[in-house]
């Protein structure tokens, strides 16, 4: 008896868990909220990493083709922070319900 009052609770918690997830991915997974800077920063960067790619860098010498590669690296850590999408909620409630629930059990 008491284990089916919890399964069934288990069960109601993460089908509710699942409708906030597929409701806040609406909001979270919307691209179109980037600011025109951001778009056109984005723009910038991808116009100079084909640029980069285009050159021919068999006459650099080290140190250029070490700074290129810096600045490569740091367009991209500044391309994941304009592009990366955040952690539901939900995923972490239901972790939280399924622990709880195997303390309580």
């Amino acid at each position: 008896m008491k284990k089916s009052f919890y399964l069934l609770l288990l069960l109601i918690l993460v089908n509710f868990s699942a409708a906030f997830a597929l409701e806040n991915e609406k909001f979270v997974g919307d691209r179109s909220a980037v600011s025109t800077y951001e778009k056109d920063r984005i723009q910038q960067i991808e116009s100079r990493i084909l640029e980069i790619k285009s050159m021919d860098k068999s006459k650099l010498s080290s140190q250029e083709r070490k700074a290129l590669r810096k600045e490569i690296q740091q367009m991209r850590k500044e391309m994941k922070g304009f592009t990366s999408g955040g952690v539901y909620l939900s995923v972490a409630a239901i972790i939280i319900i399924i622990l709880v629930l195997i303390l309580i059990i």
